[in-house]
C-alpha cells in the first residue's frame, strides 16, 4: 500500500516528525514517513487527496480519565471508520467514573505534537495505549506524525508492541 506518497524510513527524516515521535521511532526499519500538505492531515481528506483507503488509516485520540478529583489520560488507536468507545469500554478499562476526550490544548501540550497528527508514538510513558483489535490485524496501518505534515505508515502488529499497549475490541 503506498497511494500516491512516497514512504521513506521515518528515522532517516527527523524534518517530518514530532521530537517525541523522532525518539520512539528510532531505529524501526518499518516505521515510514511521507511529507503531505498539512491542510489534508484529516483522516478523510488524506485518503481522499493520496489515494489511501479508508480502512487502513487509524486514529489517534487522547482520553481524560477521572476518579475521585484525579485526572488520568490514556490514548486510544481505533480504525478511521469506527470510533472509540470511551463512555463504555474505554471508561471501564480505565476504571474512571468518567472518560472524555481531553481538550485540545491539553492533548498536544501533554504529547508534545500538533492537534490532527497526534500518534501512538512517542506518548508519555506512564499513558496505557489501547490499540483496537482491528487497527492490530492490518498488514500495513497510517497513523499520525506527531505533525500535520506527514504520516506515518506502519504494520498493524507493531502498535501492540508500544510502551504501555493494550489490544481491545475497543471501536464501535
Amino acid at each position: 500500500m503506498s497511494g500516491e506518497l512516497n514512504w521513506v524510513r521515518a528515522d532517516l527524516h527527523p524534518e517530518l516528525l514530532a521530537e517525541p515521535v523522532l525518539t520512539a521511532v528510532r531505529g524501526i526499519d518499518e516505521a515510514r514517513v511521507a511529507e503531505i500538505d498539512p491542510a489534508l492531515a484529516d483522516t478523510a481528506a488524506f485518503c481522499q487527496r493520496y489515494g489511501m483507503p479508508l480502512s487502513t488509516s487509524a486514529n489517534c485520540v487522547v482520553v481524560a480519565a477521572r476518579r475521585g478529583g484525579e485526572v488520568s489520560y490514556a490514548a486510544c488507536v481505533v480504525p478511521a471508520t469506527r470510533r472509540a468507545d470511551v463512555n463504555g469500554v474505554v471508561r471501564r478499562h480505565l476504571g474512571a467514573r468518567k472518560a472524555s476526550f481531553a481538550p485540545m490544548e491539553e492533548a498536544t501540550g501533554l504529547t508534545g505534537m500538533e492537534y490532527g497528527g497526534i500518534t501512538p508514538f512517542g506518548l508519555p510513558g506512564d499513558w496505557p495505549v489501547l490499540v483496537d483489535e482491528a487497527v492490530v490485524a492490518e498488514d500495513e496501518v497510517v497513523v499520525g506524525s506527531g505533525v500535520r505534515r506527514s504520516k506515518l505508515l506502519v504494520p498493524g502488529k507493531l502498535l501492540a508492541g508500544l510502551p504501555g499497549a493494550e489490544v481491545l475490541a475497543l471501536a464501535r
